[in-house]
Parts: C-alpha cells; sequence; structure tokens
C-alpha cells in the first residue's frame, strides 16, 4: 500500500451518528515522497545517539526513572490533569486533598509505564499486555468503572457533549477486537519490509483511531510508543517518550491525527512523527550529557567528607531517581539513623546540591533541584 494512494477508512451510518470505521494496517507500505527518507534518516540518527547512552552511562537506571515521572505527567496532563512534575514526586499526604485524584492518576500512571516495561521481559507487545496495563492506570481513579483492562462493548466518542456533536466517533465496537487483531499482527510481521518507526507511527495512529478502551486511550496509546521502540531493539531502555512534543504541538498533534480520517493523509502525520521522534531524541541525549557533567561535579565536590563519602553517593543514588525528599526517606533508603540522615542533609545544603522548600520546622523536604530543572525545560 502506498502513502499516495492510501484510504484511511469508511464513515458507516449508525443511529443518529457516523462511526469511522479504518482499514486494517497489517500489510507492505511505500511511499514516493523523499522527505519521509530524509526524516527518518535524521530521526534513526537520533534515536542511535540516545540509545548509546543506556549502553555506555553506569547505572543508566537512576536516570531513566525521571523521565518515566515526567513522561507521566506530561501525558496525564494532555488528559488534563493538573499535576506538577515536582507534585508527582510527592508521597500522597503531602498532595492538597483537592489535587489528590490528578495526582493518583499520574502515580497509576507511572506504575502503568514501569510494570508494562518490565513485562516485555517475559511477554511479546501485545493486546494482553496493553489490556493488563491500562488495567494498572484505570486502578481507584476517575474511569475505574469504565471496563478497565477490557477493550469496549459500547461506543465512544472523543469531544462533544454526545454522539451527535462529537468531533470523532471511533468504530463500532463490534469491530474493536478484529482491528486490535490486525494491529498486534502487524507489531510482529516479519514477512513485511516496513521500517521500525515508519511502522510505530501507523501504530499509533490506527490505536487511536480504533480508541479500544473506554477511557485512558491516549495514555495508553502514547505509552505504546516507547513499548515499541523497547520490544523492538531500537532502545535499550525505555528513554523516549513523546508527550512532550505532543503537548508542545497539541493542535498540531490531533489535526494530523485526523487529517489521515478525514483527507487520508498519512503523509503528513507520518512527516510529524518522524519529526518528534528526532526532536524528542536530540533533546533526551542533551538531557543525559547535563545529567551526567552534574553528577561529575557533584561527586566531585563529595571527595572532601572523607569516611562520609560512600553514604553521600548513596543519599545521591537516591536523589537520581527522587530529587524531592526528607529526612525520613534517606533513613529508609540508606539505612542510616535520624542524626545521621539529618547531619548528611546540612552537609548537601552546604555543598549546593539540596535546598529546603517547606519553610516549616517539622516535615521538611527537600529538593536537589539543579538536576530536577533538568526535567522541567
Amino acid at each position: 500500500m502506498k502513502f499516495e494512494s492510501f484510504i484511511a477508512g469508511r464513515w458507516e451510518t449508525r443511529y443518529q451518528y457516523k462511526s469511522f470505521e479504518p482499514v486494517p494496517v497489517n500489510h507492505e507500505w511505500s511511499w514516493e515522497d523523499p522527505t519521509i527518507n530524509a526524516l527518518l534518516e535524521q530521526a534513526t540518527r537520533a534515536l542511535g545517539e540516545l540509545n548509546a547512552f543506556s549502553l555506555i552511562v553506569p547505572d543508566i537506571d537512576l536516570f531513566i526513572e525521571m523521565h518515566v515521572v515526567k513522561e507521566a505527567q506530561t501525558s496525564s496532563k494532555i488528559e488534563g490533569t493538573r499535576t506538577g512534575i515536582d507534585e508527582a514526586l510527592l508521597p500522597e499526604e503531602q498532595i492538597l486533598p483537592e489535587k489528590r485524584d490528578d495526582w493518583r492518576e499520574v502515580r497509576n500512571y507511572i506504575e502503568a509505564v514501569n510494570t508494562a516495561i518490565e513485562s516485555l521481559t517475559t511477554l511479546p507487545l501485545s493486546n494482553r499486555l496493553l489490556k493488563q496495563t491500562h488495567s494498572i492506570l484505570m486502578d481507584g481513579v476517575r474511569g475505574e468503572r469504565k471496563q478497565p483492562g477490557e477493550f469496549r462493548i459500547i461506543q465512544n466518542r472523543i469531544g462533544g457533549s454526545s454522539l451527535s456533536d462529537a468531533t470523532f466517533i471511533p468504530p463500532h465496537p463490534e469491530g474493536v477486537a478484529e482491528l486490535m487483531s490486525d494491529l498486534e499482527k502487524f507489531w510482529h510481521n516479519t514477512q513485511i519490509v516496513v521500517p521500525h518507526l515508519v511502522r510505530i507511527a501507523i501504530s499509533h495512529y490506527q490505536f487511536e483511531t480504533i480508541h479500544p478502551f473506554l477511557d485512558g486511550n491516549g495514555r495508553i496509546g502514547r505509552l505504546l510508543i516507547p513499548l515499541c521502540l523497547v520490544s523492538q531493539g531500537l532502545l535499550a531502555k525505555p528513554s523516549l517518550y513523546l508527550s512532550d512534543f505532543f503537548e508542545r504541538n497539541r493542535s498540531s498533534y490531533y489535526d494530523a491525527l485526523m487529517k489521515v480520517r478525514v483527507s487520508n493523509d498519512l503523509i503528513h502525520w507520518v512527516r510529524f512523527f518522524l519529526n518528534g521522534v528526532a526532536q524528542t531524541a536530540t533533546k533526551g541525549r542533551d538531557v543525559f550529557r547535563q545529567i551526567l557533567a552534574l553528577r561529575t561535579e557533584v561527586e566531585h565536590s563529595l571527595l572532601s567528607m572523607g569516611k562520609r563519602a560512600p553514604t553521600a553517593r548513596q543519599a545521591l543514588n537516591l536523589l537520581y531517581r527522587k530529587p524531592i525528599v526528607s529526612a525520613a526517606d534517606l533513613e529508609q533508603a540508606i539505612h542510616v539513623s535520624t542524626p545521621t540522615a539529618n547531619a548528611l542533609i546540612r552537609t548537601l545544603i552546604g555543598k549546593g546540591i539540596l535546598r529546603e522548600i517547606t519553610g516549616q520546622q517539622r516535615g521538611r523536604v527537600y529538593v536537589f533541584d539543579r538536576y530536577l530543572n533538568l526535567f522541567l525545560s
């Protein structure tokens, strides 16, 4: 199937509305547009440079955890959740009661990402894996009664107040299982020659068009991207997430997806997607470089601590995972006494590594803001 002659699907008349029934995607794909080849080369090169850090940086998992937190916060923000990345790092008791529902959604997303990536070591990328991930995402939050972990059996919509005025109406539920089965086959079809990044671009479009769950489709669809990258061996670690790019270009993102459905313009969507991969991978590479420079500088400052330096390094390893901590967090994580944890915090404040952010005498919280700020830009 050539991009230039692609027909995305058909509008099927239902009672008082029309649903969009997309065509299957599990087949050969080709294109004449040379821009796609150039963008594909650019994105692949940038992704390779990002992946190199996963292979050469010691303790890379320390820093991946903050990438996951940022992805959870940003992907949830696209869906209207208002939790800052700093709030996502705090325990629930330190979140204002009126913000806790949003906070739980972000924390669920973090758990969903981590569990899904871990599951790839024993399960292939599959609808089964997506259902398990969706179940975690919906656990105990808004949407928990909308068939968590199951493909929908009723019609859903995007936008509007009802089916009669919706922005977009995905396929009828009777076709969801077959379309998702076709998509799963597409992920693993070795008989067709389709570059991985193009396959992922098509997969994201198709998933969002099918909208197989009653709720949480945007977040699962965006999570599908790093799952594909890891599953197909393009990344050794889940270090690339496109939610930040989609959030910064939100109107263009939704317009590009709708252009495929309305105008059969798959070329525009693939260009947009590949450009997003290239930009995000380049930015991720630069963040890793800044992290390594900061790590070198900070660890050099610990050399003057003598026998206390190993304990301080343990504290730093916690801060790379969780740059907002309390003294109790240090006590529990590195197994030190309360006086030792407080003394260590005072030392790290003196070296400009930590900063107290509550202004309170009790329940104090400290931030490694030079590190956290690398994920806020």
